[in-house]
C-alpha cells in the first residue's frame, strides 16, 4: 500500500471522526433479565431473524433489548479456521477494543476497552474477565487470560463500557467467555492437528455430549511454538472440562476443572527503533542474556448450582478455588527474578425474580460475591551470568474483595424500559513483609470502600430499532504491582490512589433491510486519578496518577448478510483519549493524547460459506497512529494488516467428518508492532510483529 493511499484513508477516517464525535451522550452497560442456564440463546426479532440473548450484563435479555454497548461473538467466529492462540483472533470484530501482544506469551495478551487496560505492560488491567461465571480478575484488579481455552469456547460477550455496578473493581469493560458444557452436541470426539511458520505446532482433542441427566465436555490442547523473534519460544498444555447433572426439571449442578501447564514462555523484550531497523527478529540484548521468560502452573475447580423456580425466582450459587505457581525472569539484571505461589478462592450468590411494582412489570436481582487472593511472593537479585546472588524480597500479599449489588428493570410501557443498579464494594490489600534484612518492615494495608450506581433507559422505536442511554460510575484500585514504590522499598506507595470514572453513553441498535444489523454508540468517560505506568532506570515499571483524563468517541458495528453465502463484519472505532489535567514535578502533559491508544480503528471481515464446512474469510485490520509516551514525542505509525483463511470438510460416513483449513497472517507483509511498551526506559518501546506467516490444520470428528 502506498503512502498516498494511506494518507487518503487516514484523512477519510479523520473526517468521519470529526462528524461523529462532536456529539457525546450519557452511558454505561446496565443489565437486564437473567437467562436461565440451558435456555436457548436465540429469540425472534421484529424481522423474523434469530437474535442473540446476552448474559454478561447479569440481568440479560435479547441483545436488541439491552440498553448497553454489548457485543456477542459466536462459536464459528471464534474457531472457524483460527489458531486459537489469543483472544484477538475472535475479538477483532468488536469495536472499542484495542488488542496487542499476539505473540509474546510471557507478557500475555494486552486488551484495552475504551482506553481502560491500555496501561498494562503485561496481563490485563481495567477489564473484568469471567470464564463460565468464574472471575479471572483477582481481588486486587489484575487478570491473566493464559488459561482460557479458545478451542472449547462457545461464546464471548463483551461489555464495552465501565461496569463496576455489575462486577466491582477493575470493570472498565467486561469480557465474559462461555465454554462448551456438552449440552449442545451429540456424543462425539474431535482430534485436531495444526502446524505452520516459525515452528508452530498444536495438538487438540475434545470429547463431549449428553447421556440422560448427565452432560460433559472435555478439551485438551498442547502448543509448541518457536516464535518469529529470538527468545520467544513457548510450550503450553491446557485442559478444560465440565460435567453437569440435571437434578430435576428446575435444578442443575455442574462442576468444572481447568489446568494450565506452561513450562516455557520466553520473553524477547522490547527493542529500540535502531534495533528494529537492524533486525526485527532479534531479542533485546538483556532478554537473551538473562533468558527472560516465565513458567506457570495453574489449577482451577468450580461448582455452580442453579434453581430456576425457588420462590418463583431464579437462584444461582457459585464457588471456586484456584492455585497458581509462577516464576519469571525479567529482562534486566538486578532484582529481577520473581516467584509466587497463589491461592485464589471465592464465590457468589444471586437471586432474580419478576414482580409487579405500581402495576408495572419489574425484574429485580440481588446478589453478593466475595474473593480472596493469597500470594506468597519472593524476589531475587540476578547477575549477568544468570546467577541468583541474593534474596531482595519476601512477603505475603493478601487481597479480599466483597461486593453486594441490586439491579432492577421496569417496563413503563411496551416501548420504554428503565434500568437502575447500585453496588457497594469493600477491598482490602495487605502486605506482611518477611524480609527484614534491610532493617525496614514495610508491612501495611490499604482498605477501599466504594459505592457505584447506574441509571439507564431503552426505548423501542419499532420492532427492529431501539435507542438507549445510560450513565454510571466505576472505580479501579491499583494492583499490588502498581503499588510498588519507586524508591525500591517494599510496602505501599502512598502517593498512588484508585482511579474513578463517570461514563455516559447513547446507543442505537437495530436491523435494516437487505440483511444489515447495526450497532452505533457514542460515549464520553471522565476519569479522575488515571493510573499510568513509567519505567525507571532500574528497568522496573512503576505507576503514578494523572489528574484528569477524558475519553469520547463513536463506535459502529455492522453485520451484513449480503447473500445467504456472503457475510461482512465491520467494526469502526473513532475516539479521542486525552489528559485534561496531568502535571508532574518536571512536566505538564495537560491537553496531550494518552499513550498507547489509536484514535481510529477499522476492522473488516468478509466470509463466504459454501456447502457443508467449506468457507473462505479475509480480514482487513486498520489501526491508526498513536504515541508511546506521555509527552507525545514517540509516534507509532498506523498499519493495515490482511489475514486470509479457508477450509472445507467431508462426510466420511456415519457421524465421522474430516475438516481441513489453512491460513495466512499478514498477507501484505506489513511492518508493524505486535506490542508497544508505554513510557519504556531507554527507548525500548517496540515489539515487532511477524511478517507473512502460514498455518494449517486437519480435524477428525467421530
Amino acid at each position: 500500500m502506498t503512502i498516498k493511499s494511506r494518507l487518503i484513508i487516514k484523512n477519510d477516517l479523520r473526517a468521519f471522526f470529526l462528524i461523529g464525535a462532536g456529539v457525546v451522550f450519557p452511558g454505561l452497560a446496565i443489565a437486564q433479565q437473567a437467562v436461565p442456564e440451558g435456555q436457548a440463546t436465540t429469540a425472534t426479532t421484529g424481522q423474523n431473524r434469530p437474535a442473540i440473548l446476552v448474559t454478561a450484563p447479569r440481568m440479560s435479555r435479547s441483545l436488541q433489548d439491552t440498553p448497553a454497548a454489548v457485543s456477542a461473538v459466536t462459536r464459528d467466529q471464534i474457531q472457524q479456521g483460527q489458531q486459537g492462540l489469543q483472544l484477538d483472533e475472535s475479538l477483532v470484530i468488536v469495536p472499542g477494543l484495542f488488542l496487542q501482544n499476539h505473540n509474546n506469551f510471557a507478557q500475555g495478551q494486552r486488551i484495552a476497552s475504551r482506553g481502560f487496560g491500555a496501561r498494562a505492560p503485561f496481563g490485563i488491567r481495567g477489564i473484568h474477565v469471567r470464564v463460565d461465571g468464574i472471575p479471572y480478575t483477582l481481588p486486587d484488579g489484575q487478570a491473566q487470560v493464559d488459561a482460557i481455552d479458545l478451542d472449547s469456547a462457545e461464546r464471548i460477550e463483551v461489555i464495552r463500557g465501565p461496569a463496576s455496578v455489575l462486577y466491582g473493581n477493575a470493570a472498565g469493560g467486561v469480557i465474559d467467555v462461555t465454554t462448551a458444557d456438552g449440552s449442545q452436541r451429540r456424543d462425539r470426539a474431535d482430534i485436531g492437528l495444526q502446524g505452520g511458520s516459525d515452528g508452530y505446532r498444536k495438538l487438540s482433542a475434545s470429547l463431549g455430549g449428553e447421556n440422560g441427566r448427565w452432560r460433559h465436555n472435555l478439551s485438551f490442547s498442547a502448543l509448541d511454538f518457536e516464535g518469529q523473534r529470538d527468545q520467544s519460544e513457548v510450550e503450553k498444555r491446557l485442559f478444560n472440562g465440565q460435567v453437569g447433572y440435571q437434578i430435576d426439571e428446575d435444578r442443575t449442578l455442574s462442576a468444572l476443572v481447568n489446568v494450565l501447564d506452561m513450562p516455557l514462555a520466553e520473553d524477547p523484550g522490547g527493542l529500540t527503533l535502531e534495533e528494529v531497523e537492524e533486525d526485527r527478529d532479534q531479542a533485546a540484548p538483556m532478554s537473551d542474556l538473562l533468558d527472560a521468560g516465565q513458567e506457570v502452573e495453574q489449577q482451577l475447580v468450580g461448582l455452580h448450582y442453579q434453581d430456576r423456580n425457588l420462590g418463583g425466582g431464579d437462584l444461582n450459587l457459585r464457588a471456586f478455588a484456584s492455585w497458581r505457581d509462577f516464576e519469571q525472569q525479567l529482562p534486566f539484571p538486578g532484582s529481577s527474578r520473581i516467584r509466587y505461589d497463589r491461592f485464589y478462592y471465592g464465590g457468589g450468590a444471586d437471586y432474580r425474580r419478576g414482580l409487579q411494582l405500581w402495576d408495572l412489570p419489574t425484574t429485580v436481582m440481588v446478589g453478593t460475591e466475595v474473593g480472596r487472593q493469597e500470594d506468597d511472593r519472593s524476589r531475587f537479585a540476578v547477575n549477568t551470568d544468570r546467577e541468583i546472588t541474593a534474596r531482595t524480597g519476601d512477603e505475603q500479599q493478601d487481597a479480599t474483595a466483597t461486593g453486594v449489588f441490586a439491579l432492577a428493570d421496569m417496563d413503563l410501557n411496551d416501548r420504554l424500559t428503565v434500568s437502575a443498579g447500585v453496588r457497594h464494594d469493600w477491598v482490602r490489600l495487605s502486605i506482611d513483609d518477611r524480609f527484614l534484612a534491610d532493617g525496614v518492615d514495610n508491612s501495611g494495608s490499604r482498605t477501599f470502600r466504594e459505592w457505584n450506581g447506574s441509571l439507564g433507559a431503552l426505548y423501542r422505536l419499532s420492532s427492529a430499532h431501539s435507542l438507549y442511554a445510560n450513565v454510571a460510575t466505576a472505580f479501579e484500585t491499583p494492583t499490588f504491582t502498581e503499588f510498588a514504590r519507586p524508591d525500591g522499598q517494599g510496602g505501599f506507595n502512598s502517593d498512588v490512589e484508585p482511579q474513578r470514572a463517570i461514563s455516559r453513553e447513547l446507543g442505537l441498535r437495530g436491523y435494516l433491510s437487505m440483511g444489515i444489523e447495526y450497532d452505533l454508540s457514542v460515549f464520553r468517560i471522565d476519569v479522575d486519578d488515571e493510573l499510568l505506568p513509567f519505567e525507571a532506570i532500574d528497568g522496573r515499571t512503576y505507576y503514578q496518577n494523572a489528574g484528569q483524563t477524558s475519553r469520547q468517541g463513536a463506535e459502529l458495528a455492522l453485520d451484513w448478510y449480503m447473500t445467504p453465502a456472503w457475510r461482512w463484519h465491520s467494526a469502526l472505532t473513532m475516539a479521542s483519549y486525552r489528559f485534561e489535567d496531568f502535571e508532574t514535578e518536571t512536566s505538564d502533559f495537560s491537553g496531550l493524547r494518552m499513550p498507547g491508544l489509536p484514535r481510529h480503528q477499522w476492522n473488516n471481515r468478509l466470509t463466504w460459506s459454501g456447502l457443508g464446512d467449506t468457507f473462505a474469510s479475509i480480514e482487513g485490520l486498520y489501526s491508526g497512529d498513536f504515541y508511546a509516551d506521555n509527552a507525545n514525542t514517540v509516534e507509532v505509525d498506523s498499519s493495515w494488516v490482511m489475514n486470509l483463511r479457508a477450509g472445507t470438510g467431508w462426510q466420511l460416513g456415519g457421524d465421522r467428518t474430516l475438516k481441513v483449513h489453512a491460513g495466512i497472517r499478514n498477507l501484505l507483509e506489513e511492518e508493524y508492532y505486535a506490542n508497544v511498551r508505554i513510557n519504556a526506559n531507554g527507548g525500548r518501546y517496540y515489539e515487532p510483529a511477524p511478517g507473512l506467516t502460514f498455518h494449517g490444520g486437519v480435524e477428525l470428528a467421530f
